[in-house]
């Protein structure tokens, strides 16, 4: 009965019937619960909670889709990487504005808020091109609220989603980093403007543009420094070091390199500091410098050991 219902409720949602979608899935979850199969109640929880997404109701089918990890019969690294997923879809939710207050911008704000929660719910199920659509939709409700906030988080996550889908051209993500970045000079919350900042910087790493990727890490970095964060410190100063890397201004990233090595090691981030030990030595070779580079491999080498890699 319950395969029977599952399929009754893939095809009501093929049809657009979200209800009747809604109403089958939720009937195999009851079912599910008296059988001895964790792993079949994990499943039918979402099948529920993605047809609640799809119906519109994110709120809703979060709460299911959080229900389903792990289950068996996964490898551990599919383990990892779906409750990765959905967490992140839960912590995505913090960045954009609770509620936006003003009447005459209620209504917008209110779809700005659904759209962005189906958005992170899509990412949780491995939808990346769908959650970009949301996003994307959502910043356009976001500008109608009158919400730069909002606007720039659902356009910084649109950009990663479409980056991960692989189905967008690299004009029209770079048009919605644009949009993004020029948003940020005007939101007040330093900490959120520099956590944009270097989340359009990976972006624009991903897309190889390194010149634009490391000036918005330095952007971050100045606000980060307001901040007293010392873990996005190390991250943001180890990425301008590759990013100088990738550019062949070696000359530059060695001090990147050489900061990021004592933050990291500060912090007792040993995997992270042979990381950037392996990038200073990178450079020291490209420099020339033959005999600083075997000395910061042998470093990198130890961290790696210490770390069990």
């Amino acid at each position: 009965e319950i395969k029977g219902l599952t399929r009754a409720g893939h095809r009501a949602l093929a049809l657009g019937k979200g209800q009747k979608a809604v109403a089958c899935f939720r009937k195999a979850l009851l079912l599910s619960g008296g059988t001895a199969s964790p792993q079949l109640h994990r499943i039918c929880a979402f099948n529920l909670g993605a047809a609640y997404v799809q119906s519109g109701k994110p709120t809703q089918g979060l709460e299911f889709l959080l229900r389903c990890q792990p289950w068996e019969g996964h490898s551990q690294e599919q383990l990892q990487d779906l409750s990765f997923s959905l967490r992140a879809a839960q912590e995505g939710l913090q960045d954009f504005p609770r509620a936006l207050g003003r009447a005459q911008v209620a209504e917008a704000g209110s779809r700005a808020g659904t759209q962005a929660q189906m958005g992170c719910c899509y990412l949780g199920m491995r939808d990346p091109a769908r959650a970009a659509h949301c996003f994307l939709q959502a910043a356009g409700s976001y500008t109608e609220a009158a919400s730069p906030e909002g606007t720039a988080v659902a356009l910084s996550r649109a950009s990663s989603s479409m980056l991960q889908s692989q189905k967008f051209g690299a004009a029209e993500i770079l048009g919605v980093l644009a949009r993004c970045h020029s948003l940020c000079g005007t939101i007040p919350d330093p900490s959120l403007r520099g956590k944009l900042y270097g989340e359009i910087g990976l972006s624009y790493c991903q897309l190889h543009i390194f010149s634009l990727a490391a000036e918005s890490f330095q952007q971050a970095l100045a606000l980060c420094s307001t901040q007293r964060d010392g873990q996005r410190e190390a991250a943001l100063v180890q990425n301008l070091g590759a990013a100088h890397n990738a550019l062949g201004s070696f000359g530059t990233a060695l001090g990147w390199h050489r900061r990021a090595v004592a933050l990291h090691g500060a912090l007792g981030n040993r995997r992270a500091q042979g990381q950037c030990f392996g990038n200073l030595a990178y450079a020291c070779c490209q420099l020339g410098n033959h005999e600083g580079a075997a000395q910061n491999y042998l470093h990198a080498l130890q961290a790696f050991r210490d770390t069990g890699e």
